[in-house]
């Protein structure tokens, strides 16, 4: 596995959704991109998922990815094998130069069985290339194999008590499906081999930069797309490729005619650099707030095996929140938070001192509230005694998000979204989340997760202190945007 045409199953998974990235990887990885926290917590997750799904068949022997070199890994699954194994985690093959690692091999009566597991809670199309080129390299190794598995979550899963693997998982018999693609896997990787013998493949940008996953080359690749390009319209997942495919790159050259009525407002506010506002439709808005207001915001997380009872795969759990409030439109502003102790359950807990800091006759103010209303139903569901209480501040929810949904307020460098992290530093400049070590919501389940996994205090303290600021920006910023809208009325 030491030349540049050799193969694994992740990089015929990458060539299959470009054959360039796939070159880029070879011949050029100093030009990929960074990878986002977003994309290492799924890695952790994916790898949480195997170490349960072992649990289906325990006792097994596990061939570390760190025991050696490729040809060392293949050499103890060999090993392990002759010994009279019959289950193997992540055991080793290579074949037509090809190095794949199964996550779990467990022998049944008339042959092995591979099972592949995923952390999704569906099976999806590129599963089946997944596990077509596994089949191929076991069986062309020379081990019989007998069947083919794909084992992915089950999200009707209810923990109660200890983590029942035969119920978190689906196990799926996917062998007739494998077997009938093995010659489009042989020929693929014919033509993957190929290619990677000669130049780089001139592949332009497209729809599979992102499909079946982002490219992490799409910094190299997407380096000529000026920043105010057809890419940032929203509202379309074909216009902006229909627009370059006819060498319509920079929003200056879009023909308006071509636009619907949302795309013509973004394009004609980001050309001209201007603020659009119906002031009527942003009074209407600010009218149906009242007095006392909270600001409201939740972090979450999701973790794919469920970690307390009464809890499902990926359901999200809220371990924080940070609570702005003003009693009457002149008052000082007032700031309640809460941050869980990474190491318990902590519903019952942030229920009570929210519903304890909510007055019921306060209306509550959040950003895409559907958020934190689903956050809301899953406790008063989980808690009775809080459900009276937090019914009552579901009533009392808004969406602060809504005048800007409805384009009450347009501001050109929104770039045609409405998250915060967008209409925040548009409208309130002097806030950012740019220099915070949290910079999002996916940054902040991670840290959560960091928190409950370690034992050094400083550590802890410090992800603490950077949720803690994260959070309290997020209110803040509804409080400052509140204040920004009764400017334009």
């Amino acid at each position: 596995m030491n030349n540049d045409f050799s193969l694994s199953k992740s990089l015929f998974i990458r060539g299959l959704q470009c054959h360039k990235s796939l070159y880029l990887h070879k011949h050029h990885p100093e030009l990929k991109d960074e990878t986002p926290a977003s994309r290492q917590a799924l890695f952790q997750s994916g790898h949480e998922v195997e170490i349960a799904a072992q649990g289906l068949f325990p006792g097994g022997t596990t061939i570390l990815y760190d025991a050696g070199s490729y040809d060392r890994q293949v050499e103890l699954t060999e090993e392990a094998i002759s010994q009279g194994a019959t289950t193997i985690y992540e055991a080793a093959f290579r074949f037509d130069d090809v190095f794949v690692k199964v996550d779990i091999l467990s022998k049944g009566k008339g042959g092995w069985n591979l099972y592949e597991v995923k952390s999704s809670t569906s099976i999806k199309d590129v599963y089946m290339p997944d596990a077509a080129i596994q089949y191929y390299v076991v069986k062309g190794s020379g081990l019989p194999v007998s069947g083919v598995f794909l084992v992915y979550i089950n999200n009707q899963y209810v923990r109660e008590g200890e983590v029942e693997v035969e119920k978190l998982f689906v196990v799926n018999d996917v062998t007739s499906e494998v077997r009938e693609m093995q010659s489009v896997v042989e020929g693929e990787l014919d033509t993957q081999k190929t290619m990677l013998r000669g130049d780089m493949p001139q592949i332009d940008i497209g729809p599979h930069c992102t499909d079946p996953y982002d490219c992490d080359f799409m910094g190299h690749c997407w380096s000529h797309i000026p920043e105010d390009s057809v890419f940032t319209i929203r509202g379309s997942k074909t216009l902006p490729f229909t627009l370059y495919r006819r060498g319509i790159i920079d929003l200056h050259d879009v023909p308006m005619h071509m636009l619907p009525a949302n795309q013509k407002l973004q394009v004609e506010a980001t050309l001209e650099k201007k603020v659009v506002v119906s002031k009527e439709a942003v009074r209407d808005f600010l009218d149906s707030l009242w007095y006392p207001l909270y600001f409201l915001d939740f972090e979450t997380s999701g973790a794919a095996i469920p970690p307390f009872d009464g809890t499902r795969p990926y359901q999200q759990v809220p371990f924080q929140y940070s609570l702005h409030c003003l009693e009457h439109e002149d008052a000082d502003l007032k700031h309640h938070e809460y941050l869980a102790d990474p190491k318990i359950d902590p519903r019952e807990e942030l229920a009570g001192k929210l519903v304890g800091e909510i007055p019921r006759n306060a209306c509550v103010l959040a950003y895409y509230a559907g958020f934190e209303a689903g956050i809301l139903q899953g406790l008063a569901g989980w808690l009775p005694k809080y459900k009276d209480d937090i019914d009552t501040i579901l009533n009392n929810l808004r969406d602060l998000a809504v005048p800007f949904k409805k384009k009450a307020l347009y501001h050109w460098q929104f770039k045609g979204s409405y998250s915060l992290k967008y209409v925040l530093p548009a409208l309130v400049p002097d806030l950012s989340y740019k220099d915070m070590e949290i910079q999002d919501g996916d940054m902040a389940m991670q840290a959560y997760f960091r928190m409950q996994q370690s034992d050094d205090p400083g550590e802890i303290e410090r992800l603490r202190n950077a949720l803690l600021a994260y959070c309290t920006l997020d209110t803040l910023g509804m409080v400052r945007l509140i204040e920004r809208l009764k400017e334009f009325i």
